[in-house]
């Protein structure tokens, strides 16, 4: 599909049984125009919540978590990647801005409880942090299934602003990313130079 098309294509998220081993992960892949696999996300943070009355879910009992952090290389900059519930962690963001990516993509799939009440509060919540672009891609509301999605896939730009959403409903979101935004919000409001590494640590450092 990425070469058809010629673009760059960001899947969704599949479970992956580790070769060799047992073990399943929840994992995305992201692929060139040549349709070269060329980034391979693990989600890190697994799943496990217990909402009383509404929601009880854990991953854990299935996944095991990744340990890596990922990013890709496009010719109008490199952007990272992480899974659902990886966008509560707001340090994966944070590195990987600081590592030069101009954007974050999270496939997705909130519920009906955290959906309304998190979903697009988060992504703005880590555009604005790190003032870069952030898109979240869900699947579409589906309720003959047993897991229900929030849906909303939604585009935000660095200074918080959604650009692009959607309802619940099966649908393409489409936006345009000016990049010379990260660069406006940066000198408008300059808490990306103005962190206090001095004060608390980088957590974008490598390990020693």
């Amino acid at each position: 599909m990425a070469r058809d098309g010629n673009v760059y294509l960001v899947g969704g998220s599949i479970p992956e049984r580790e070769t060799g081993t047992a073990n399943l992960f929840n994992t995305c892949t992201v692929w060139n125009p040549a349709g070269e696999l060329i980034a391979k996300h693990r989600k890190v943070h697994l799943f496990d919540i217990d909402f009383p009355g509404k929601i009880v879910f854990k991953e854990s009992d299935v996944l095991k978590p990744g340990n890596s952090l990922t990013q890709f290389s496009t010719p109008w900059g490199k952007f990272g990647v992480g899974i659902c519930y990886d966008m509560r962690f707001p340090e994966l963001a944070m590195i990987a801005a600081r590592r030069g990516c101009v954007g974050m993509i999270y496939p997705g799939a909130f519920n009906l409880t955290t959906g309304p009440m998190h979903w697009e509060l988060l992504l703005r919540a880590r555009a604005m942090d790190n003032q870069i672009f952030v898109a979240g891609c869900s699947p579409a509301r589906d309720l003959e299934a047993t897991y229900h999605a929030w849906g909303h896939s939604t585009v935000v730009n660095p200074f918080a602003k959604v650009i692009a959403t959607t309802e619940e409903k099966q649908d393409i979101v489409y936006a345009d990313l000016d990049l010379g935004l990260i660069d406006e919000v940066r000198q408008s409001v300059p808490i990306y130079a103005q962190r206090r590494f001095d004060v608390y640590d980088d957590v974008s450092a490598e390990k020693k």
